[in-house]
């Protein structure tokens, strides 16, 4: 298919159809390191604001938009779908209306299925059904494809034929993680909370993100087999995204501490060339997974141009052999600082959150690792 993506970001989502296929025709992003990026890795026009675009190119078959998720976020203002970021979505719908591209596929964060009381979903929704698509969404775990914990709604809209077919027609079980003790496996936590959550993660990471608003990057802590305790290179970064290693650094893309930005806020790059491949090849929908939806929106559903369903589906289309998280790293990372470690330490004490076993005694002598080195450094 030929395809434009809309608040491009660094191109996860255009990456993995390009490898599934299909050709990208145009961007549209605004951010000046996500630009760079764009420039380097991509070599297609960019359109600028979604929100000043008069028409799209006449091929085009299918937008993608992962539109900004900071209103529609948890972790955000919590404004909602009108808010003035997450609010550009209505801009899709305006280009819709002047140009009827027979599919569209929307990527968010799995929050926003429940903000607002599900007002978001919603006017997204009913805004695809006055406009004559079908649609089809479900929440799909990154864990399918890179040792990383991520969840993101993707929803396929279509003038053409059921969108269905194609999001909700792959499934696997959550593996088993059989033993979840400390030893022989790594493991990931956010060492900036300890007080109401830990994003836990055995062999695997919590959810990448994309740092402070001062730009500031803080990603996840990885405690190793060997008990030492580090945060992640930024090129193991790109790579639990999908992305090649050195994706992000772009001459353009200004200082460094903006690539954690730029990962944080990317599309997982396989999940991506997954939807791409059932876009070609599309399955059979069973209906049996069907009933008729009510109350709060579930994490997959469907529109059949008459009804509503929720549908019965893990959010696992598949899961791709991989090495164990340890073995996946390329790089050492950087090992947690003594201020960072004492800092989580001190919030867990206050914490009634329960520990695994022995972990809260692996961050102690991290911490003891860490300040002796400091003291024979100096």
């Amino acid at each position: 298919m030929q395809t434009v993506g809309l608040f491009a970001g660094i191109g996860g989502l255009e990456h993995g159809l390009s490898r599934a296929g299909h050709v990208t025709l145009a961007v549209s992003e605004i951010w000046g390191p996500a630009c760079a990026v764009l420039a380097d890795r991509l070599n297609v026009p960019n359109l600028g604001d979604v929100s000043r675009i008069a028409s799209l190119p006449s091929e085009c078959e299918l937008i993608t938009a992962g539109f900004p998720c900071q209103d529609l976020s948890q972790a955000g203002f919590t404004q909602g779908i009108s808010g003035s970021r997450s609010g550009l979505v209505g801009a899709v719908f305006e280009l819709l209306d002047r140009q009827r591209v027979p599919r569209v596929l929307l990527e968010n964060v799995s929050f926003m299925l429940r903000l607002d009381g599900g007002r978001a979903m919603e006017r997204i929704a009913a805004a695809f059904e006055e406009r004559g698509y079908r649609w089809a969404y479900r929440v799909v775990n990154s864990l399918s494809f890179v040792p990383q914990r991520r969840e993101r709604v993707y929803f396929l809209a279509s003038l053409l034929d059921d969108p269905s077919d194609v999001l909700l027609v792959d499934e696997v079980a959550a593996p088993d993680p059989g033993n979840v003790g400390l030893d022989g496996r790594a493991h990931g936590f956010y060492w900036t909370e300890g007080v109401r959550g830990l994003g836990w993660g055995p062999d695997c990471i919590p959810t990448l993100k994309n740092g402070s608003t001062l730009g500031i990057p803080s990603p996840p802590a990885i405690l190793l087999p060997d008990g030492a305790i580090i945060t992640p290179d930024i090129r193991d970064a790109e790579r639990l995204q999908g992305f090649p290693e050195e994706w992000t650094l772009s001459t353009g893309a200004g200082r460094a501490s903006w690539r954690w930005s730029l990962v944080g806020n990317a599309v997982t790059v396989p999940v991506a060339e997954w939807l791409g491949s059932r876009l070609s090849d599309p399955g059979v929908y069973d209906q049996s997974r069907s009933s008729l939806m009510s109350g709060a929106w579930p994490r997959a559903a469907r529109w059949t141009g008459k009804v509503r369903e929720a549908v019965s589906i893990t959010d696992r289309p598949c899961h791709a052999p991989r090495p164990a998280l340890h073995e996946f790293l390329r790089y050492p990372g950087k090992p947690l600082s003594v201020r960072a470690t004492a800092g989580f330490l001190t919030r867990t004490r206050r914490s009634s959150l329960r520990f695994p076993a022995g972990f809260l005694d692996r961050v102690q002598q991290h911490l003891a690792t860490q300040t002796n080195g400091t003291k024979l450094a100096a």
